[in-house]
């Protein structure tokens, strides 16, 4: 059964190892779980998931080998332990109460049960006996209380005691194609790291104690400057008009850049890139800041992100006076190019949907000016930009 687990990942294309596969066994060989399902799907998911785009992927198969009943035949219950069975059907029931409800005959006869009830249902049923609902006895459904029964369609137990749970899986979508959360794009940002010792001595060299300890015969403690990540980030942030839309996922983009990354600071801009940007979105217009001053005061060895949809008319990009807020006297593509030639990493993130883009000729002309380094903002799209930006 355990060997089906394993291919049955491996053919949905999770990248689960040997060596994965085999410390999920000495795992269980050494009783760290209880001999619940519950218990042994986060154990589970815990060794052999290590990438959370993957987590809905093996939701899937699991319910497929475990819990599914699409799956679940006789020669499937047959390699289930005995113990399991027995510990998902344990009641904690009152004498009272076990005479108040009759069990149907053990999980083959409930799930036959349930096959039949799913055929003759033709409606919702509430606080009935039988058929499936919510709130009653009925051994299938949901907020109700049978200690041997199916719970469909509720987003947790009230009672802890149903042999079969059927719910959402928790990380539905969770794929290249979704847009992100804060937790997602943190995990996506650490792929733009590089690491150097800064500060105080205040961390252990084991290599370097042993080894002075080794010669010299006495305890001789070295310790070296803790680890941080160097890398230098400078955010551009498309704000107003069309990117209203998008200031949820920006806000989560900003709290996780300003958690990943110690060198890191932000402006402000509309649309393109023009002669000047800003800090503060309340004070835009009388505060701003020459976008010169800020080429100048940042090295080349800085990591440049621009954030917007790209979305506006060409002429706000090759125009000269083509700004729908002011008159610039040099056009925004210059300015982008200028980026490009100054700093050598240098990528554009758009929250709008990739199939969309050809259709918005704005996004292509910013593209050839960034040499194809626009990326989606989602989980596959951040990914490879931070790859882009390693380079």
């Amino acid at each position: 059964m355990f060997f089906q687990f394993f291919d049955e990942l491996r053919a949905a294309r999770i990248p689960v190892t040997l060596k994965e596969y085999l410390a999920l066994m000495d795992a269980l060989s050494k009783d760290v779980i209880d001999l619940k399902v519950e218990d042994f799907y986060y154990l589970s998911r815990t060794a052999l998931v290590k990438d959370e785009r993957n987590l809905d992927k093996f939701d899937r198969v699991f319910g497929h080998v475990f819990k599914g009943l699409e799956g679940l035949d006789a020669s499937l219950l047959a390699q289930i332990p005995e113990e399991w069975l027995k510990a998902l059907t344990e009641k904690f029931l009152s004498e009272e109460e076990k005479k108040q409800i009759e069990a149907l005959g053990g999980w083959e006869k409930l799930m036959e049960t349930l096959k039949q009830r799913l055929e003759e249902q033709k409606k919702r049923h509430e606080g009935g006996s039988k058929m499936i609902g919510s709130g009653g006895t009925s051994p299938f459904g949901n907020s109700g209380y049978n200690p041997e029964g199916v719970r469909i369609g509720q987003d947790k137990s009230r009672h802890g005691k149903a042999v079969k749970v059927w719910d959402k899986r928790e990380y539905k979508n969770l794929d290249d194609s979704v847009e992100l959360g804060t937790r997602n794009i943190k995990v996506a940002l650490r792929r733009l790291r590089k690491w150097a010792r800064e500060g105080a001595e205040v961390e252990l060299d084991l290599p370097g104690t042993i080894k002075d300890t080794a010669s010299k015969g006495y305890l001789d403690l070295k310790l070296v400057p803790e680890r941080h990540n160097t890398v230098k980030v400078l955010l551009f942030f498309d704000i107003g008009g069309s990117m209203d839309a998008h200031i949820k996922l920006c806000e989560e983009l900003f709290s996780a850049a300003k958690t990943e990354f110690k060198h890191m600071d932000f402006y402000y801009f509309h649309n393109c890139l023009y002669e000047s940007v800003w800090k503060d979105n309340r004070r835009r217009h009388a505060e701003k800041i020459q976008t010169w001053d800020v080429l100048h005061k940042y090295p080349h060895d800085y990591k440049i992100v621009f954030v917007g949809d790209a979305t506006m008319s060409p002429y706000e990009i090759t125009y000269p006076g083509g700004s729908v807020e002011h008159w610039n006297e040099e056009a925004g593509a210059l300015w982008l190019d200028r980026v490009v030639q100054i700093y050598e990493h240098c990528v554009w993130l758009n929250p709008v949907a990739q199939k969309h883009w050809d259709y918005t000729p704005s996004i292509g002309l910013i593209s050839q000016i960034l040499n194809g380094r626009m990326f989606p903002l989602t989980l596959g799209g951040l990914d490879a930009a931070m790859r882009e930006l390693n380079r």
